[in-house]
């Protein structure tokens, strides 16, 4: 194997020009993974990424590390890395890949939406290099908000960029510190970056997992016991239906202002070092939005459980915006916009029966889990097309009946109409929609792809009612922040952004995001 082999699939050099069959969603940000101590670090690495192929579409990448003998028979440590503008089962297809290149003990991999820089074969994680102090693998979750100082700064001392995105900071911010150990130079770039941030790095003998002193981002610490020993192999992951896909149990959260280091003395005694980011560590700032949305529901976040988060979403909606049977008697029948919305409709369900209205849950939407990308041919780039590309209504359960639908949010809006018009299609006798989140009325900063001001919904019209006609149902509610806020876990020193639903920026911009 050739010293530090990177390996790109040989048709997925193209740029990808096609569309996302997706409703109009905040767009899921990315998902790191990292394995230490199993000898098929890469495969298992696979394997969580696949879990979490919901929270980046756009590429896939994994970087493993492995020992090498060299010509004069010392070991020394390398990389082999692998990456394609592909869903993860497609873009390790090949058999050989986990056999003779990602080999070794220790790996990293990412999934990628792009919240910031183009979609490009440069800007797919892991980011590598090898530098005065050895070899370094970074795959980073979140958007910082100095990238613009820093980039300028680095820049001025000479430092060339290769990609777009503000994850290749860190590796110039590594390259330039002056501490004696990779350790203390990771710890350094660290204290330096500004935003949101959860990372899985490797070095020569260490993975290396962070999340930024407020936390916006996810990342969870895991073991699996190596199989023939009592020991365990380390793994981190976004969320923790990665652990699940791999017989992994989740040991704890990665703290906010933590950083963390697994090696060879975490195998043998258990002990994972802890370091803090910087000196004193803030109320985190969880991003609220992985509850509503991004995270799915079979996975714990911030240490406790989406599903019954969600759950409570949708029982908190229905205390606030409750639908009562018609005039003549018919009962409500709750539908989802799968997939996100179905644990809050269950909840919304049960909470609107128990407010005294006759209510059912069903199946009403039926989606294609089959799409994924697709090339759209001229004259069928319209939201009607890729709504029902998507979506099916089930007609025995929509036709003549009171329907209202949850949905987790709604963004611009445009593809909300599209989906219900294809509902009105189905003939229900009423149509509401009921919104599991606040109206969307800022961007967001940290690592979600919402549009400008000017381009939200929730901006364009005086209240929900005109917004409601806008769209084309006849009653439009969202919950509130405060009953948002009731539904979340409130452990002691956490809080969330909410800066989508209020403008109120946790986290300090540069000048240029504050326009």
């Amino acid at each position: 194997m050739d010293k530090n082999y990177k390996h790109e699939c040989k048709d997925c050099k193209h740029q990808i020009g096609e569309e996302f069959l997706e409703l109009d969603k905040a767009r899921p940000n990315c998902a790191v993974v990292g394995v230490y101590g199993h000898n098929q670090a890469a495969l298992l690495s696979y394997y969580m990424l696949h879990a979490l192929q919901h929270r980046g579409q756009e590429a896939t990448g994994i970087t493993s590390f492995y020992e090498y003998e060299n010509e004069f028979r010392k070991k020394e440590v390398r990389f082999a890395t692998h990456h394609a503008q592909r869903l993860v089962i497609d873009a390790f297809s090949d058999p050989n890949l986990f056999d003779k290149l990602l080999v070794g003990k220790m790996a990293i991999g990412h999934n990628r939406y792009a919240t910031t820089g183009g979609n490009t074969v440069h800007n797919i994680q892991p980011f590598n290099m090898k530098y005065h102090s050895g070899i370094l693998s970074v795959a980073h979750n979140g958007n910082l908000t100095n990238t613009n100082t820093l980039r300028r700064e680095l820049q001025h001392k000479g430092a060339i960029f290769r990609t777009t995105t503000d994850t290749e900071l860190f590796l110039h911010l590594v390259a330039h510190s002056k501490k004696e150990t990779q350790i203390e130079q990771v710890l350094e770039a660290l204290s330096i970056t500004k935003g949101a941030y959860s990372l899985a790095i490797l070095t020569e003998n260490s993975l290396i997992a962070a999340r930024d002193p407020y936390g916006v981002r996810p990342l969870n610490l895991g073991r699996k016991k190596i199989e023939g020993t009592d020991k365990y192999a380390y793994f981190v992951a976004s969320e923790t239906c990665a652990f699940d896909m791999i017989g992994a149990e989740e040991i704890r959260s990665v703290k906010h202002n933590e950083m963390i280091v697994i090696d060879d003395h975490t195998i043998e005694t258990g002990e994972v070092k802890s370091y803090k980011i910087q000196e004193e560590t803030p109320i985190a700032k969880h991003c609220i939005f992985e509850y509503i949305y991004f995270s799915r529901p079979d996975s714990r976040i911030f240490g406790h459980n989406v599903d019954k988060v969600r759950r409570k979403l949708g029982k908190n909606l229905a205390e606030e915006h409750p639908i009562p049977p018609t005039e003549d008697g018919k009962k409500v029948t709750v539908i989802a916009v799968p997939d996100s919305g179905n644990t809050a409709a269950l909840g919304y369900a049960r909470a609107n029966q128990k407010e005294g209205n006759d209510s059912a849950f069903e199946i009403g939407l039926i989606r294609s889990h089959y799409v994924g990308r697709t090339f759209i041919q001229p004259g069928q780039n319209n939201r009607d097309f890729r709504a029902k590309t998507k979506f099916n209504p089930v007609k025995g359960v929509i036709e003549n009946r009171n329907i209202v639908m949850i949905d987790d949010s709604i963004v611009r809006g445009t593809t909300s109409k599209a989906l219900v018009k294809l509902i009105r299609e189905a003939g229900p006798a009423n149509l509401h929609m009921r919104i599991t989140s606040p109206p969307i009325v800022s961007p967001c900063h940290y690592g979600m792809d919402f549009p400008s001001k000017k381009e939200l919904i929730a901006n364009s019209y005086k209240n929900e009612t005109e917004t409601g006609k806008a769209i084309g149902v006849d009653s439009l509610r969202h919950l509130s922040v405060e009953k948002l806020m009731e539904a979340v876990p409130h452990d002691e020193g956490i809080d969330y952004c909410t800066a989508c639903f209020t403008g109120d920026c946790p986290i300090e911009l540069e000048p240029e995001l504050e326009r």
